[in-house]
């Protein structure tokens, strides 16, 4: 039986320094897997923490398709076809055209051919035309959203085997840092999020802003939101891991407590920021679920709201309380050191569960 060291790999994924792709890609070559890799998607500057579109691609995702910008399928085709593969590791896949994946099973048939994604891929607004119409090609998926794996989800749209693997923080970019002053004075402030916009987590910060309590808000999408609190400050940038300059770490170091929303729209019961804001040693403050509390232990390795009302409550409380709000930012911080919520043990994970799967 092949081991880690012996495996061909050839991943097609997101391989800007920001994307959780490029994450992975890491972790594969971190573990010894050797791996041919290309990116979906052009490589950019991290700004904004996502690769801009063209018009033309944006009509075309209007429509339910995902231009191939990079090649990917012509890529695909020729890496199999250079030498035959043990694994073809494909992220989402979107731009994956149905034949594309036929033609990879006729040149390989021995490989076993993977989608991972991050989102929820019921949601028809997460999957294009050719990501439906090519599932049932996939011999395994990969998800972090556990439902997509319920029999009446991607198993009853033709997903052969569908597995849940929980979210992972990377170690690169993800840990303490110790702020320099300048540092410090941009991106302090005792109550802090950092993500995209979404209604319900805006009306949940406006809330608890005009409770009186001082929010500032990083990330994606803001820009037409007026809160209708003066504490609720904006900043109408993301802070993103690129470049060697990790703001979007920084930025969990300096807030005392950082916000960690669930996206209703993608019926989030985790998400990047669940393990994120606990590797870098910062104090969260998020949403119940049963995975949250499975993650980590409530009240001593992260804390959770259930309502507005307890958000308030627990951002006055925790505010102070520095002792007992530094413990549990430590205890979760050490949580995800101890059980292995980095990405090279989750690589590991689902490397190992391809190691059976290859003929």
């Amino acid at each position: 039986m092949k081991d880690l060291g012996s495996l061909d790999v050839v991943f097609a994924g997101d391989l800007n320094d920001y994307s959780k792709g490029y994450s992975r890609l890491k972790a594969m070559y971190g573990l010894g897997v050797p791996v041919r890799a290309a990116t979906q998607t052009p490589i950019e500057g991290g700004e904004g923490g996502f690769a801009r579109a063209s018009l033309a691609f944006r009509v075309a995702w209007k429509l339910g398709f995902h231009l191939d910008t990079e090649g990917i399928n012509s890529w695909l085709i020729d890496q199999a076809r250079q030498k035959v593969p043990d694994v073809i590791w494909i992220e989402k896949g979107n731009m994956v055209r149905p034949s594309t994946l036929r033609r990879l099973k006729n040149i390989c048939p021995g490989a076993v051919l993977v989608s991972y994604t991050d989102d929820d891929m019921f949601n028809p607004v997460n999957r294009s035309v050719w990501y439906r119409r090519g599932l049932k090609e996939y011999d395994l998926i990969f998800t972090t959203k556990s439902y997509n794996a319920n029999p009446d989800e991607l198993p009853a749209m033709g997903a052969k085997k569908v597995i849940m693997v929980d979210k992972a923080y990377d170690p690169d970019h993800h840990h303490p840092i110790e702020l320099m002053v300048e540092e410090s004075d941009q991106l302090s402030c005792d109550v802090g999020f950092i993500g995209s916009f979404e209604a319900p987590r805006a009306a949940d910060m406006d809330y608890l802003a005009g409770e009186g309590i001082p929010v500032r808000v990083w990330g994606n999408g803001w820009s037409g939101y007026r809160p209708g609190s003066g504490n609720l400050a904006i900043e109408n940038r993301a802070l993103v891991n690129s470049g060697g300059n990790p703001l979007y770490s920084k930025g969990i170091c300096a807030s005392r407590i950082n916000l960690a929303f669930l996206r209703k729209a993608n019926r989030d019961l985790q998400t990047d920021r669940s393990i994120e804001i606990p590797a870098c040693g910062g104090f969260m403050l998020a949403e119940w679920s049963e995975e949250h509390e499975r993650l980590f232990e409530e009240d001593r390795e992260a804390v959770f709201f259930r309502a507005r009302e307890e958000l308030v409550e627990k951002c006055r409380y925790y505010l102070s309380h520095e002792d007992e709000r530094s413990a549990i930012a430590r205890a979760g911080y050490e949580r995800c050191i101890r059980d292995g919520y980095g990405q090279p043990a989750r690589m590991k994970f689902m490397l190992e569960i391809l190691l059976t799967e290859i003929s």
